[in-house]
Formats: C-alpha cells, structure tokens, sequence
C-alpha cells in the first residue's frame, strides 16, 4: 500500500511529495521527520511522536489527515482516562428506556437485546478500528499518551498490535485495515518501552533558527519582514536561557501574530514587554526575561550579534 491511498487518492510515492504536500497544508518539516511519517504510512506502523511542548506533533496528526483527505479522530489522553471515555460505553439511559418500553408492552428484553450495537457508544478508539478500511482508513490521533496512567497505555498494546478490541458482551471487534495512528508524547513521564517497540519512532526537537523563519513567514504572512526575523531570533535566544517552559514554535507564532496585531514592524523593548506573555506562559520566566535580559537580547538583536 502507498501512502495516500488510504482514501484512494493518487498515492504519495516519495518523501519529498510527502514533505510538499505537507508544506502545501503550511507544514514545514525536514526530511527526516517527512521520511518517518513516509515510512508509517507505508509500513502501516503507527508514529510515535516526542519532543518539547509546541515543536508541532499534535499539529502534524492535523495535516496528515488534510494531506491524505481522511477524517481525524482524536483521543486526548490525561490522567484517569478509562475504557469508558477511551473506547467504550454501553448507553445505560436508552438501555432502561428499552426495558420499560418493553414492560409496557407486556414483553421483556433478553440479555442479548440489551448489549447490542444500538445500545453501544462509540469512543475514539473504537470509532477508528471500526470504521477503518482498505478504502477509507482515518487517522487516529493518540495525544500525550504520557498524561495518561500506565492502566491505560498498557490497554493499549492490543490496540497497536492487533487493531483489534475485545469486548466481552459482543467479543472481538478488528480493523479491516490498520488505522493511521500518530501518537504523541511530550515526556512528562517515561512511556514504556512495550508500547514505543509496536511504533516507529521520531524525535522533534526545536527547529533551527531558518526552518522556524520559514514556519513563521508560512503561518503569519502578513507579519513584517523584520518583525518575523527578530521575534524567531528573540524566541531561539529565550530557548538558551534555563526557563522552567521554554517556547515552542506554537508560541513564536502567537507572538509574532500578536505583534503584527499591534501594528508593529519590528521589536522594540516596550512591545516586547506588553506581549511577552504571549511567548511565555509562566511567572518566574516573565520576571527573568523581562528589563535587562529582555533589552540585552534586542541589543544582540540590533547589532547583529547571536
């Protein structure tokens, strides 16, 4: 199978048309990054996805889906996340509806009346293994997997491994045909080893300081030339400095967004002031930043010197 016949487009037969029609959707990755969602798609192995907050996993799962034309089902995993919001629950209200209905009537609901696919919800992952074909495969977003308890990830092996889930009232349900899966971390804890073994395997790190300009001339075109230079250049130099939250590309985007908002052309130490909350998300690292620090780096900026 080639990669974007999963929804029976033209297939994508390369790396770098995968890597344009992924900067046609305004994604820029490098090859490296083209090259392992490439081989997922080809393999059919679900894409383990690491690196720091805002670097663009979640957004990838995104345009993945917009690239092959296939719908997005997303499981946004968090502490305590069970069967029951992950993949399934019988629907108890239409269930005691069904059983006084039938009282009413004089008749009665057998077991097997009760637990069957009418009375079933629906949750993401099953969504996906059910309605996954050789002609139609969805792609099945499993974000920050390491929020989640270890309960859960384990869950999900047989997910991964089999395309399958068992439930004991109906039995087992399997996948016509794998799924597109991307899963993303953002290591908050260690994710086991049993579960990254059934993936291929990518880290994102921070882009260098030309790929993330690129990135922000794609996303906020209508920002100044200067503007998208100096505010890349101010967010790669931040990423030196030992914040307890670094900025991803997700917020140079915001700031560079909100700047242009402000009607600026380039930085200066009253703009960055005002909007720093908009590149920085904690309170430790506003007071750090802020003053001198702030108006070293838009003097490094002005002279020249990285």
């Amino acid at each position: 199978m080639t990669p974007a016949s999963v929804t029976g487009r033209a297939p994508v037969s390369s790396v770098p048309e995968l890597n344009g029609e992924l900067a046609g959707q305004g994604y820029i990755a490098d090859s490296a990054l083209a090259t392992a969602l490439f081989l997922a798609l080809r393999l059919e192995r679900p894409l383990f996805l690491e690196g720091e907050a805002g670097v663009g996993k979640t957004e990838l799962a995104k345009v993945t889906a917009a690239v092959l034309g296939a719908p997005l089902i997303r499981l946004q995993c968090y502490e305590g996340l069970d069967i029951a919001q992950a993949v399934y629950e019988w629907n108890y209200t239409r269930q005691m509806l069904a059983i006084r209905l039938a009282e009413s009537r004089g008749a009665a609901m057998e077991q097997q009346d009760l637990f069957g696919p009418d009375f079933l919800l629906r949750r993401p992952l099953l969504h996906a293994i059910e309605t996954s074909s050789p002609e139609s495969r969805p792609v099945l977003l499993i974000d920050e997997v390491d929020r989640s308890d270890e309960e859960f990830e384990a869950y999900l092996l047989e997910v991964l491994s089999d395309f399958q889930i068992t439930i004991p009232e109906v039995g087992t349900i399997r996948a016509a045909a794998p799924p597109v899966v991307v899963l993303t971390s953002n290591r908050t804890r260690e994710v086991h080893d049993a579960l990254k073994r059934r993936c291929l395997y990518h880290w994102i790190p921070y882009p260098s300081y030309e790929r993330e300009l690129e990135i922000v001339r794609e996303r906020v075109p209508h920002a100044a030339a200067q503007l998208a230079a100096e505010a890349t250049r101010f967010a790669q130099e931040l990423r030196e400095i030992d914040l307890f939250k670094r900025p991803g590309v997700s917020e140079t985007l915001d700031w560079t967004m909100a700047l242009a908002a402000l009607g600026k052309t380039a930085l200066d130490e009253a703009a960055v002031d005002r909007t720093l909350g908009a590149l920085l998300k904690y309170r430790d690292d506003l007071e750090m930043v802020r003053g001198e620090r702030a108006g070293a780096i838009l003097t490094r900026l002005a002279t020249g010197v990285s």
